[in-house]
Order: structure tokens, then sequence, then C-alpha cells
């Protein structure tokens, strides 16, 4: 019988080896760490998103985009909103345009419609990046084309360097205003082997998250120039996410942002390794072949239960969590997961991942 999700839960808690992501504490160990980084730190308390700790944190992740300022928000959701709110406001048009899988899209209940009654125009496919084509596609007039850099539904693709550039050049020919979703930004910097303040050069606004890769609790960061800044303070009030204190989310994502900045590189030729090994397994196939990220999708040639009926059982054997979640995917008969390339993948090594990844299917297609 297939376990329930109770049990696989508590069957994943019971692994002493997991190969996507990152260590997983326990509340009480991340609690701890919090008050040690804290107390050496001198961590002092905000008042509604204003303290010295939390300024330097914003004007420190401002600089590292080239931005005039940038302001930490709980959610990522909460400061999509608001820059296209605030882009769509300024245009006076409610239109905007975005990737059909677009977080907006897929994960949040339309929120841009049902609260702030916005239109949003579907570009390009679902399986590559934005290009300037799709932006010549859109026949109505918009206010603001939003990028996500990279796609994750797609696998962590990224357009090239010249694409971008030639979006860019086309939103401003048109007058569109370029927010970036640049929740794994951080990711990218390898693949396109600029700043991160170039990448954030093409673009109006930029999103960036502090609890994907970095570790944080929770938390983002809306950039841009000083007025967009304030303006978005303001809807922050507006929105309830003014927080009485933000500096357990700050000092989450603060205490280990340097250490995971300086990581990437390692993650990201960790995941190079992984794919060119993982490219004779009988019945896999990633996505992108070669990654752009730290980041791949596999596809498998089983359906999703019976690669999960194989992680569980390979949990119960041997105390490894190979995947998280499995989904059939559009073609019959086959499914599909998400690696991120972190710590976990560094510590255990290609080639014990890849001797996982075998079992895995040998399982999955008996």
């Amino acid at each position: 019988m297939p376990y329930t999700p109770e049990q696989r839960k508590a069957l994943m808690r019971q692994c002493t080896t997991l190969i996507s992501g990152f260590p997983r504490p326990t509340p009480a160990e991340t609690f701890q760490r919090l008050a040690d980084w804290s107390a050496s730190n001198a961590l002092d308390t905000d008042a509604y998103g204003n303290g010295h700790a939390l300024a330097a944190f914003e004007q420190k992740i401002a600089s590292l985009l080239g931005k005039e300022a940038a302001v930490f928000m709980p959610s990522g959701k909460m400061a999509q909103l608001i820059a296209l709110k605030i882009w769509t406001e300024r245009a006076g048009l409610p239109r905007f345009a975005m990737h059909p899988t677009s977080h907006l899209e897929l994960h949040e209940s339309r929120a841009y419609a049902s609260l702030l009654h916005l239109e949003g125009v579907l570009a390009g496919d679902w399986n590559r990046p934005l290009t300037r084509e799709d932006l010549d596609g859109i026949g109505e007039p918009i206010a603001a084309l939003m990028v996500e850099l990279p796609i994750r539904e797609a696998g962590g693709q990224l357009p090239s360097w010249d694409a971008l550039l030639a979006l860019r050049d086309k939103a401003r020919t048109r007058g569109v205003t370029l927010h970036m979703d640049g929740a794994r930004l951080w990711e990218c910097q390898p693949y396109y082997g600029r700043s991160y303040a170039e990448l954030a050069a093409l673009f109006d606004s930029v999103y960036v998250s502090v609890y994907k890769l970095i570790g944080g609790i929770s938390g983002a960061l809306l950039a841009g120039d000083a007025a967009f800044v304030a303006q978005a303070r303001l809807w922050q009030r507006r929105f309830g996410g003014e927080l009485p204190q933000i500096s357990p989310f700050l000092a989450a994502a603060a205490m280990q942002f340097d250490t995971r900045i300086a990581r990437i590189p390692e993650y990201y030729q960790c995941a190079l390794d992984l794919a060119q090994a993982l490219q004779t397994v009988p019945g896999l196939r990633l996505n992108p072949g070669t990654p752009h990220t730290p980041m791949m999708h596999l596809h498998f040639d089983a359906p999703a239960e019976a690669v999960l009926a194989a992680r569980d059982a390979i949990a119960e054997e041997e105390r490894c969590w190979v995947i998280g979640y499995c989904v059939d995917s559009r073609v019959p008969g086959w499914s599909s997961t998400e690696w991120v390339v972190g710590d976990n993948l560094l510590a255990l090594g290609v080639d014990t991942a890849r001797e996982y990844v075998e079992k895995l299917m040998r399982r999955a297609r008996a």
C-alpha cells in the first residue's frame, strides 16, 4: 500500500541523507543559531521597518543590485504585487504581461486580478524564457512586463545575454516598464559571468528572495530608484506588511547571506558535473540538458506514483531521501521532479547521487 502524506513526512524525517537542497535544521536549532548570531553581531530591534541593522541590510542589497534603494518585505508575493501596482498606476493602464508559468499566474490564485483588479496578459512559451518576439506578439498596450530569471517551471532556464538586451531594447521602444521576478536571481550569476548590478540594470525594478537558496525563514527585497522604493514602502503599509518587528527574518537571512552567495559557483559547477553524470541513466531526461543554474528538472519514464513508491522503498532501506515531490507530466507515462543543487549534494558527491538515481529508476520502471 502507498504511504499516506503524513507517513511520508515521517519517513523523510527519519532519513539521514537528503540529496536536493540544504540541511533542514529543527526550529530549536534555527532559533539557537539566530540567538547566537544576533548576540555576536549586536543586532538592534527594529520598529515598523526602522532600525540600523535593517537599513544596513537593505542598502547592502540595493548596492549589490546597483539600485538606489531597497525595502525588506515579508514575502515575495507582496513585493511583486506592489511593484505591479506602482507601475500600472503610473502608466494609468491596469494591464501587464508575464510568462505563462509565472508564480503570479500558477500559485497565487490570481491575486493581481482579485486584489488589484489588474489584467494579466500571458506571453511566450511554457518551455522557454521570454524573448523580444514574445513582446512583439502582444498586440495590446501594457504598462509593464514581468520577466522571471530563471524560469523555475522550465528547469531554471535563462535567456542568453543578447536575448535579454534585445528584450530590454524592445521594451524601451514600446515604453514598457521591465520588472524582474528575481526570486532565484542569485543563482544566475555564474551562467552570465556578469555582476548582479549588470543584470539588474536591465530592469526598472527587481524582486529578490532571501529564503530561496539563501535559507532565511521568510522575506524578500524590492529594489529600484529612490522614488519607487518610497512608494513601495507606502504600499507595504497599506498591504499590512509593515510588521512591528522584522528582525527575526532579517537575522535569518543576514547570518548566512554572504556564505551562500559565495558558494553559488560551487553549486553551479556541481550541477554541471551532475548533469553530465546523469546523461546515461536509462529512462531519465534532464531539462535543460546542460543546467543554466544550480537547479534541474528530472523527467522519468515512469508514472509519478511508481517513482514515489521507489523513493519510499529506498528511504526505508537506506535512509536516503532521493527526491521530494514527483508529479505526472503532460506526456502520458512520464513524471518529473526538481533538484536544487546545494550543500546536500556537495557533501554527497556526484557519483553517489547518480547511483541513487539509477536505483530509483530501476525500481520505478520495474
